[in-house]
Protein backbone atom coordinates (compact mmCIF):
# COMPACT_ATOMS: atom_id res chain seq x y z
CA UNK A 1 0.00 0.00 0.00
CA UNK A 2 1.67 3.52 -1.12
CA UNK A 3 1.88 5.74 1.92
CA UNK A 4 0.94 9.63 1.66
CA UNK A 5 3.02 12.33 3.61
CA UNK A 6 0.91 15.72 4.42
CA UNK A 7 2.83 18.36 5.33
CA UNK A 8 0.12 20.91 6.81
CA UNK A 9 -2.90 20.49 9.14
CA UNK A 10 -5.48 23.28 7.85
CA UNK A 11 -8.33 22.30 6.06
CA UNK A 12 -6.50 21.26 2.77
CA UNK A 13 -4.72 18.84 4.53
CA UNK A 14 -7.39 17.20 6.88
CA UNK A 15 -9.41 16.79 4.33
CA UNK A 16 -7.00 15.14 1.91
CA UNK A 17 -5.87 12.95 5.16
CA UNK A 18 -9.64 11.90 5.54
CA UNK A 19 -10.15 10.49 2.55
CA UNK A 20 -6.90 8.94 2.20
CA UNK A 21 -7.31 7.35 5.74
CA UNK A 22 -11.47 6.51 5.28
CA UNK A 23 -10.29 4.60 2.36
CA UNK A 24 -7.57 2.83 4.12
CA UNK A 25 -4.34 4.65 2.66
CA UNK A 26 -1.72 5.30 4.56
CA UNK A 27 -1.43 8.82 5.23
CA UNK A 28 0.76 10.99 8.08
CA UNK A 29 0.18 14.49 8.59
CA UNK A 30 3.00 16.82 9.98
CA UNK A 31 1.95 19.76 11.67
CA UNK A 32 1.75 21.96 14.64
CA UNK A 33 -2.03 22.81 14.49
CA UNK A 34 -0.88 26.94 14.18
CA UNK A 35 -2.74 27.31 11.10
CA UNK A 36 -4.77 30.88 10.01
CA UNK A 37 -8.24 28.57 10.78
CA UNK A 38 -7.38 29.50 14.64
CA UNK A 39 -8.35 33.48 13.97
CA UNK A 40 -11.44 32.32 11.58
CA UNK A 41 -15.35 32.47 11.99
CA UNK A 42 -16.91 30.56 9.37
CA UNK A 43 -20.19 31.81 7.88
CA UNK A 44 -20.16 29.98 4.51
CA UNK A 45 -18.73 26.53 4.85
CA UNK A 46 -21.34 24.36 3.27
CA UNK A 47 -23.77 22.60 6.00
CA UNK A 48 -22.75 24.53 8.38
CA UNK A 49 -24.19 27.76 9.87
CA UNK A 50 -21.42 29.48 12.51
CA UNK A 51 -18.09 27.97 13.50
CA UNK A 52 -15.21 28.98 15.06
CA UNK A 53 -11.80 28.01 12.53
CA UNK A 54 -10.82 26.33 16.40
CA UNK A 55 -13.63 24.24 16.22
CA UNK A 56 -13.31 23.07 12.59
CA UNK A 57 -9.66 22.02 13.08
CA UNK A 58 -10.29 19.96 16.24
CA UNK A 59 -13.34 18.25 14.76
CA UNK A 60 -11.11 17.54 11.27
CA UNK A 61 -8.47 16.54 13.51
CA UNK A 62 -10.51 14.09 15.33
CA UNK A 63 -12.41 12.65 11.70
CA UNK A 64 -8.69 11.70 10.12
CA UNK A 65 -7.78 10.04 13.51
CA UNK A 66 -10.39 8.14 13.65
CA UNK A 67 -10.10 6.39 10.42
CA UNK A 68 -6.86 5.68 11.37
CA UNK A 69 -4.43 8.23 9.73
CA UNK A 70 -2.12 9.86 11.67
CA UNK A 71 -0.93 12.89 13.02
CA UNK A 72 2.51 13.89 14.32
CA UNK A 73 3.18 17.23 15.92
CA UNK A 74 6.72 18.17 14.22
CA UNK A 75 7.82 20.58 11.66
CA UNK A 76 9.48 19.49 8.36
CA UNK A 77 12.78 20.63 7.94
CA UNK A 78 13.45 19.64 3.98
CA UNK A 79 11.93 17.35 1.61
CA UNK A 80 14.00 15.27 -0.85
CA UNK A 81 12.64 13.33 -3.90
CA UNK A 82 14.34 10.05 -4.14
CA UNK A 83 14.27 6.83 -6.41
CA UNK A 84 11.48 5.25 -4.43
CA UNK A 85 9.70 8.32 -3.63
CA UNK A 86 10.01 11.22 -0.65
CA UNK A 87 12.25 11.51 2.29
CA UNK A 88 10.79 14.16 4.62
CA UNK A 89 13.47 15.25 7.21
CA UNK A 90 11.89 16.48 10.14
CA UNK A 91 13.42 19.19 13.05
CA UNK A 92 15.58 17.14 15.00
CA UNK A 93 16.87 14.92 11.89
CA UNK A 94 14.49 12.13 11.80
CA UNK A 95 13.61 10.93 8.68
CA UNK A 96 9.91 9.75 7.56
CA UNK A 97 9.71 7.82 3.45
CA UNK A 98 6.65 8.35 1.43
CA UNK A 99 5.21 7.47 -2.19
CA UNK A 100 2.89 10.70 -2.06
CA UNK A 101 3.56 13.99 -0.94
CA UNK A 102 0.67 16.56 -0.15
CA UNK A 103 2.04 20.56 0.42
CA UNK A 104 -0.60 22.38 2.07
CA UNK A 105 2.08 25.19 3.34
CA UNK A 106 0.22 28.59 3.20
CA UNK A 107 1.57 31.50 2.21
CA UNK A 108 5.14 31.14 2.53
CA UNK A 109 5.82 27.45 0.49
CA UNK A 110 9.51 26.84 1.45
CA UNK A 111 9.83 23.32 1.12
CA UNK A 112 7.41 23.54 -2.91
CA UNK A 113 9.84 26.04 -3.16
CA UNK A 114 12.97 23.82 -2.43
CA UNK A 115 11.69 21.22 -5.01
CA UNK A 116 11.66 23.73 -7.73
CA UNK A 117 8.10 23.72 -8.15
CA UNK A 118 8.11 28.06 -7.94
CA UNK A 119 8.43 29.43 -11.66
CA UNK A 120 10.18 32.55 -12.48
CA UNK A 121 7.71 34.81 -10.58
CA UNK A 122 7.51 32.36 -6.89
CA UNK A 123 4.10 31.32 -8.27
CA UNK A 124 3.25 27.37 -7.46
CA UNK A 125 0.78 25.97 -10.25
CA UNK A 126 -0.75 22.79 -9.68
CA UNK A 127 -3.94 21.23 -11.43
CA UNK A 128 -7.55 20.97 -10.48
CA UNK A 129 -6.72 18.10 -8.69
CA UNK A 130 -3.53 19.91 -7.15
CA UNK A 131 -1.08 17.99 -8.81
CA UNK A 132 2.36 19.81 -9.19
CA UNK A 133 4.82 19.51 -12.07
CA UNK A 134 6.80 16.71 -10.23
CA UNK A 135 5.00 13.55 -10.27
CA UNK A 136 3.35 12.75 -7.23
CA UNK A 137 3.47 15.95 -5.55
CA UNK A 138 0.46 17.97 -4.88
CA UNK A 139 0.33 21.59 -3.71
CA UNK A 140 -3.24 22.38 -1.76
CA UNK A 141 -4.52 25.65 -0.79
CA UNK A 142 -2.95 28.83 -0.13
CA UNK A 143 0.53 27.54 -1.65
CA UNK A 144 -1.05 26.97 -4.69
CA UNK A 145 -3.95 30.11 -4.96
CA UNK A 146 -2.19 32.87 -2.50
CA UNK A 147 -4.29 35.45 -3.69
CA UNK A 148 -8.08 33.36 -3.55
CA UNK A 149 -7.61 30.98 -0.02
CA UNK A 150 -10.76 30.35 1.26
CA UNK A 151 -11.09 27.22 3.73
CA UNK A 152 -14.18 25.75 1.91
CA UNK A 153 -11.96 25.54 -0.70
CA UNK A 154 -8.50 24.45 0.43
CA UNK A 155 -11.08 21.74 1.90
CA UNK A 156 -12.02 20.85 -1.48
CA UNK A 157 -8.39 20.72 -2.95
CA UNK A 158 -7.55 18.24 -0.31
CA UNK A 159 -10.60 15.62 -1.28
CA UNK A 160 -9.67 16.42 -5.17
CA UNK A 161 -5.68 15.89 -4.28
CA UNK A 162 -6.95 12.62 -2.12
CA UNK A 163 -9.05 10.88 -5.15
CA UNK A 164 -6.19 11.85 -7.75
CA UNK A 165 -3.59 9.69 -5.57
CA UNK A 166 -6.42 6.95 -4.46
CA UNK A 167 -7.88 6.82 -8.22
CA UNK A 168 -3.69 6.35 -9.66
CA UNK A 169 -3.61 3.55 -6.95
CA UNK A 170 -6.55 1.91 -8.10
CA UNK A 171 -5.73 2.48 -11.57
CA UNK A 172 -9.56 3.49 -12.28
CA UNK A 173 -11.75 6.43 -11.06
CA UNK A 174 -12.14 5.92 -7.48
CA UNK A 175 -15.42 7.93 -6.03
CA UNK A 176 -15.49 8.16 -2.12
CA UNK A 177 -19.53 7.88 -1.65
CA UNK A 178 -21.58 6.57 1.35
CA UNK A 179 -24.63 5.61 1.53
CA UNK A 180 -26.73 5.26 5.03
CA UNK A 181 -27.89 2.22 6.50
CA UNK A 182 -30.87 0.39 5.06
CA UNK A 183 -33.65 -0.09 7.67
Amino acid sequence: MAKTIIVGDGPGGLSAALFLAKNDHDVVVYGQDETAMHFALLHNYLGIETILGTDLQAIGRRQVESFGGEIRHARVAGVNRGDAGFAVELEGGDIDNADYLILTEGRNPVLATSLGLADADDSITADRHGRSIVDRVYVLGRSARPERSQAIISAGDGAAAALDILSREAGKDVRDWDSPPKE
